[in-house]
Order: C-alpha cells, then sequence, then structure tokens
C-alpha cells in the first residue's frame, strides 16, 4: 500500500513539475524569442551589407572585418559589468533599456558615412547588446531546473539560426527593392527597418516581463514552492559560489575556451556567409540572401533535435563535442573550392548545423558549476573572453582575403581552432555536468 502510495505521490509531483514548466514556457518563451531574433538579426545584418555597402564608402575587407569584430571587443569589456548591473537593477528594467538603446544605435547604422562612424557605432552597438544573452541566460537558470535547460535554452536560441532564416531574405530584399527609395542606399533602409522595432520590444519588456516567478499570479502557490524545490536542491551540487571562486577554479577557463570554439563557429557564418556565397558565383542580393537562410533552416531542426535528445538521455558532452566537430568540417570543406557554389553551400549546410546545436548545449555546462550567487559574473565572464573570438572571426577572414585575395586559409585556420574546441569537451567531468 505503501509503494502505491508512494508511486502515485511521484506521480503527481511530476504532472505538476511538467504544468509549471508548460506554464513558465507559454508565458516567457514567445517574447524572449522574438527580443533575441532582432538581437542577432541587428548584430549579422552587417554581413548582408557588405557588399553594397563597401562599395558605396570604398571600404576595404579589413575595414569591414575590423568594424563587423569591434562590437564583440565592447561585448567582452561590458559583459561582466552589464550583467553585474542587472542584478542590482533588475531583470526587466535593464534589459528593456539595453534594447531601446541597441534599437536607436542599430537603425543609426544609416548615418554612417566614413571608417571612424562605423567603428564607434559598431562599439557603441557591441556595449548595448553585451548584457542582453547572458543576461537572459541567468534569468532563464531563475526558472527552469537544469534537466528541462537545454530545450528551454535551444528553444531561446533558435533565434540564432532563425535570424539567419528570415534575416537572408528580408535582407536581400531590402537591399535591392528600397535601394533608391527616398535618397537612401538599400543597405541604409536595412538598419532602419531592421533596428526600430527594437525600440517598441524594448518598452514592451518593460511592461510585461516578470523580474521572479515568485511575484507571479500566473502560478499556484503549490507550482511556486515545488519550482522552488527543485532549483534549491540544484545548488547543493556546486562548486563555486563566488567571483574570487570564478577566478580560481579550472572548469571556468577550460569553458572559456571551449565558448572561444563555439563563436568562432557561430560568428564565422554570421559576418561572411553572404561574402562567401557571393564569391561561389551568386551575385543577386536577393538569392544571396535565399541561400543564406538554407544553413540555417538546416541548423534549427538540427538544433532542437539535439537538445531534445541531450535532455532525454540527460548527456551533455558529445551533444556538444559532435556539433562542434561538424561545424569545423564544413567550414573545411566551404575553403577547399570557394568559387564553386555546389561543395561551397555543402559545407555551409554542415557548419551551419553544428553551429547552431553548439551555441545552446555549451550554455548547459556552466551552471553546472556556477552557484546562483556567482552565475551572473560567471556567465558575464565566460560570455565576455567568447567574444574575443567574435572578434578574431570576421577580422582574420577580413585581412586574409586582403592579404592573400583568399579567405581559404583563414577558414583552414578556423576549422582547426574550433575542432580543438570540440575535443575540449571531452575535458569536462561528465560526473558534473550531465543532470542526475
Amino acid at each position: 500500500m505503501s509503494a502505491t502510495h508512494s508511486a502515485a505521490s511521484a506521480a503527481a509531483e511530476h504532472n505538476l513539475s511538467d504544468a509549471t514548466h508548460r506554464t513558465v514556457t507559454w508565458r516567457l518563451m514567445p517574447l524572449l524569442l522574438v527580443c533575441y531574433l532582432f538581437a542577432h538579426l541587428d548584430r549579422i545584418n552587417i554581413g548582408f551589407a557588405k557588399m553594397q555597402m563597401s562599395a558605396d564608402l570604398h571600404f576595404s575587407d579589413t575595414v569591414y572585418g575590423l568594424g563587423a569584430g569591434l562590437f564583440f571587443v565592447a561585448y567582452a569589456l561590458f559583459g561582466v559589468p552589464s550583467n553585474l548591473a542587472l542584478e542590482r537593477v533588475g531583470p526587466r528594467r535593464w534589459i528593456a533599456c539595453l534594447m531601446v538603446v541597441w534599437g536607436l544605435l542599430s537603425a543609426g547604422m544609416f548615418l554612417v558615412q566614413s571608417p571612424s562612424d562605423f567603428y564607434t557605432l559598431r562599439f557603441l552597438l557591441g556595449v548595448a547588446e553585451a548584457g542582453f544573452f547572458p543576461g537572459i541566460l541567468v534569468y532563464l537558470n531563475r526558472w527552469y531546473p537544469a534537466r528541462r535547460r537545454a530545450q528551454i535554452t535551444a528553444l531561446f536560441a533558435i533565434a540564432v539560426p532563425m535570424a539567419g532564416v528570415i534575416g537572408g531574405p528580408l535582407s536581400g530584399a531590402i537591399l535591392e527593392w528600397f535601394n533608391g527609395t527616398g535618397g537612401l542606399r538599400g543597405w541604409q533602409w536595412m538598419f532602419v527597418l531592421e533596428g526600430s522595432p527594437v525600440v517598441l520590444l524594448g518598452l514592451l519588456v518593460w511592461r510585461v516581463l516578470p523580474e521572479h516567478f515568485s511575484q507571479v499570479g500566473w502560478l499556484s502557490a503549490e507550482q511556486k514552492q515545488r519550482l522552488g524545490e527543485e532549483l534549491a536542491a540544484e545548488e547543493q551540487r556546486k562548486t563555486i559560489t563566488s567571483f574570487a571562486g570564478i577566478l580560481r577554479d579550472a572548469h571556468v577557463w577550460l569553458l572559456v575556451a571551449i565558448y572561444f570554439a563555439v563563436m568562432l563557429a557561430v560568428n564565422t557564418l554570421a559576418f561572411w556567409m553572404p561574402t562567401l556565397i557571393h564569391g561561389a558565383g551568386i551575385g543577386r542580393d536577393s538569392m544571396v540572401g535565399l541561400l543564406s537562410a538554407i544553413p540555417y533552416l538546416a541548423g534549427v531542426l538540427f538544433m532542437l533535435a539535439c537538445a531534445r535528445s541531450s535532455d532525454r538521455h540527460r548527456e551533455r558532452r558529445w551533444h556538444l563535442c559532435v556539433p562542434l566537430l561538424m561545424c569545423a568540417l564544413g567550414i573545411a570543406v566551404t575553403g577547399v573550392t570557394p568559387a564553386s557554389a555546389v561543395p561551397v553551400m555543402a559545407g555551409l549546410i554542415i557548419a551551419g548545423m553544428g553551429a547552431s546545436a553548439a551555441l545552446p548545449m555549451f550554455w548547459q555546462l556552466p551552471p553546472a558549476f556556477l552557484s546562483l550567487r556567482a552565475i551572473a559574473a560567471g556567465i558575464g565572464l565566460i560570455s565576455s573572453f567568447g567574444s574575443i573570438a567574435s572578434f578574431l572571426a570576421p577580422y582574420l577572414i577580413g585581412w586574409m582575403r586582403d592579404t592573400t585575395h583568399s579567405a581559404s586559409l583563414a577558414l583552414y585556420v578556423l576549422a582547426l581552432l574550433i575542432a580543438l574546441g570540440g575535443l575540449l569537451v571531452l575535458r569536462t567531468p561528465a560526473a558534473i555536468v550531465n543532470p542526475q
């Protein structure tokens, strides 16, 4: 009789947890997903503007690569301070303010006339966006237990490939169809039309995003208690509880090295995919935009499947290692015959699948080590150092193209670094990073 009662109690707790999870997801994720989609679109649309903008303003590939990369220099410098400000101000107010500022800066890119204008606005955009993605990760860790986070992080990070799926055709169409309208070039219209909606989204976040699950009226007292108990139980396993502990722990620096590889993967595609497709013989901006969507669409499907598999098997390391190795292989294939469209697209599709899945899978690792007291600073630190790779990828390819008139050597170097990062994943302790 007691065994039957125990089984019934366990089933009731499981059903309560599932119901809480569904409610939280439907309440939070649609808005957060749309916000991150625009965040990533405003980050990468410079890749679609490159050909037209560089021709109009006489920017070399080195100037473009430096400007694209300066975003991440600012991101590296301001990631930790921004996350600490989120702790002090609160997620709702801080994220809303960041969005209004970066929306105005992104739209203001239409005013660029010189390299110094380009560098300044890209740097300031990085300052404004530095706290958004790591801040949302901190926020989600306060709503979801570890066993559910892979699918939730993937659902949020799906905005990265979706920005390519939607942004590629959208940006290509704006570049072609709006060119010359009102005396502005297509690239100027693209920045205005893709940056302005973020201001409105920021105001919406200010109004509707809840600070904490304990403050909402759409969860019952029993649901809040159960969610709090699940999150509190996880805290007992974590080894890093202070900022000093973050700096001393070797696992944190291992995660920094792995994230370096993840960011190389994501940003090589984000900033150079349209140019690589152009170089393979595709001339029309609208066609480049459509073809750019294919690797991202494949990435969406693979990301969701990988996250679902990781949560179901409660395994993290191989679900990150394999996508990174896939991305390395795809980037290397793209460099072999850069003037041939079929192998270039095949390589980009493989790389897009790997990079898309690697991003959400990586962010399952830090919370396994970082307590709630340390997680904001820890995630900010890892994200900041990873931004160095985000600077390196666009700049290295730009410099190599100007120097050797080919991107192939840079692509091979990046593929090697990404593959090494994938192998480093296996150095993390499975007993800690895999959910209990």
